[in-house]
Order: C-alpha cells, then structure tokens, then sequence
C-alpha cells in the first residue's frame, strides 16, 4: 500500500446472486471484468448452504479467460462470514496441480473497524497456507460505508492497514454502500430534489475515495440501483472518473458496457499519456519534463500511467 500509479484497475463489478446458475450463466457472458458471487443480502438464509455450494462448484470448474470470481461473504461481525470462506475454499487440497479453487477475491461488507478486515486477512492466510496458495493472491475489497461506524472509522484505515501484516498487499480497494447506510440512519432520501446526493451520503463517497487515495488502492464506485436508468449511470459514470474513482459496482449485466466503456481511455487520452510518459523518458530522470511548450512534473506522470494501466481488466489471478 503505497503511493504511486496504480495497477491495472478493475472496471466493472457485476454482482450475481450465490445460488442462482441461470443468472451466474448470464453475468459470465457479460463482459464484467469481475463477477461478485453474492453470499450476503440477495441469498435468503435458508438458501445460504445450498450459495455456498454453487459458489464452490462454479469455482472449481471455472474456465480459463473468463471474469475474474470474487464472493462477497457475510458481515464480518458475526459467524457467518467465517463458514462462508471454509465453504467456498472447499476441503483441503494435496496438489497445487488441480488448479486454483478459491475466489480471486473476498468483498467484505458491513465493515466497522479496520481491526474486522485484519480478521478477515488473518482468516484468508489461512486458508492460503492449507490450499497451498500463495500468501495474499486472494484479495480484498471492502465495502467501507455501510454502517454509521464504518464510515466514521475510514480516517484509521491507512494506519491501521499499514501494520496489519495479513492485509498488506491484500486490500484491493474500498467501496461504498448507500442503501445500508441509509436504513441505520433512518434517511428518507439520498439525494436532493435536483439529484444531488445529500451532505451525509457525499460524505461517503468522499471520504471512501480519499482513504482509499492513501492506501494506493482502487476506489470502486458504489451502485446505481435504478438499472433500466441508462442516463442516471452515464451521469453517475461521468462524476465518479472525473473525481478519481476507477471502477463502479454493477447489479444488472446490462450496466456492464457503460462501465467499462467510461472507465476505459479514450485514444486521444493514451496518446498523451504515452506522450507525457516519452517526456519524462527523455528527461533522463529527472522530475520535470517539458511537453509542447508547458513544464510538466511528477503528478503529470503518474496520472499518465494511471491511464495507461487502464486500458482493460488484468488477467485474471492464479
């Protein structure tokens, strides 16, 4: 977790209910860079052994190139989440040649304090060392503003996080959620009659954004739950790049091709940043460059490679 240009970023985040075949079948034919297996709020709790299994199956025979496959667990507060993971990474293996079977990621929602996801990367090293997986290839990502305490305890994250050994390395972004936090605060709106999020839920994205800032790792946008409302996600689209966010959640594989497209580089924009990167190059080291008449310095950089990075999904892990 450190400052600098960021890795290739995940752009579209697609979730997909745990127990349902017909529609995982479908979100894998629909672009998403990651699909997020839903063990938590869209899998009734009688349903729930029945998700971890399909998860589990769907894990082990996934085909190469395809999205990647995360799963969001239950809230880290309780049981749950722990019999989730024991689940879906399956019984132990005695060879690493039978391929990988765990997610490539875990999403953890309903975060209060930056001591939960410490658990959840202790549990996580765990069961790497019993599947004989390498050390943090399972990765997470968090959903940070789900609960009046999560967002207040975002300021600790990048201290915390730092000297959490098992976290290290592991966190690959932060999310926020608006639909929990608005039924713990009673909220009767989360926007203004002109479409503006209000103080609180702006506070959110805000402060998501910048904790996620100064750990070096992706900010996901939280989603846009009115999924036949193609205009409301291209505006929604056009705000999150413009303020920093490099990848948006997803809950309708029909709001996958907007997503990706908003957070891929135009041509013109990879033309200059492959120029501004050819500059520094000529430069000879040097922290300042000059490119058609302007001085450019470091910042220019890196968001040049930031660009350059985000020109597709990465391959996906293990």
């Amino acid at each position: 977790m450190s400052e600098g240009p960021r890795a290739a970023a995940l752009r579209s985040w697609l979730f997909v209910p745990g127990d349902s075949e017909r529609k995982q079948a479908r979100a894998l034919t629909s672009g998403a860079d990651a699909l997020i297996l839903d063990l938590e709020d869209s899998v009734a709790a009688a349903q729930l052994p029945a998700a971890r299994a399909r998860v589990a199956e769907l894990l082990r025979t996934r085909a190469d190139g395809g999205p990647q496959l995360w799963a969001r667990i239950n809230a880290p507060q309780g049981r749950l989440w722990r019999e989730d993971l024991k689940a879906i990474f399956g019984p132990r293996r005695t060879r690493r040649a039978s391929g990988r079977h765990a997610p490539d990621g875990v999403v953890l929602p309903k975060v209060s304090a930056a001591a939960e996801i410490g658990r959840a990367a202790n549990q996580l090293a765990a069961l790497e060392r019993i599947h004989g997986l390498a050390r943090g290839s399972t990765r997470l990502l968090v959903i940070a503003t789900e609960t009046p305490q999560g967002l207040l305890a975002l300021a600790q994250y990048p201290p915390a996080l730092r000297t959490a050994r098992a976290a290290a390395g592991r966190l690959a972004g932060l999310t926020w959620g608006a639909e929990d936090l608005s039924a713990a605060l009673g909220a009767r709106a989360k926007r203004d009659a002109a479409g503006a999020l209000t103080f609180t839920f702006a506070l959110a994205r805000t402060t998501c954004l910048l904790a996620a800032a100064a750990l070096g790792i992706q900010a996901i946008d939280g989603v846009h739950t009115e999924f036949r409302d193609a205009a409301g996600l291209e505006r929604e689209l056009a705000e999150a790049r413009r303020d920093g966010f490099s990848g948006k959640l997803a809950i309708h594989p029909d709001q996958v091709g907007a997503i990706n497209a908003a957070f891929t580089p135009t041509e013109q924009e990879r033309a200059h940043a492959e120029r501004i990167v050819a500059a520094f190059a000529a430069a000879g080291g040097a922290g300042v460059a000059s490119l058609d008449g302007r001085m450019i310095d470091r910042p220019h950089l890196i968001q040049a490679q930031q660009v350059l990075a985000a020109g597709g999904a990465p391959p996906k892990e293990g």
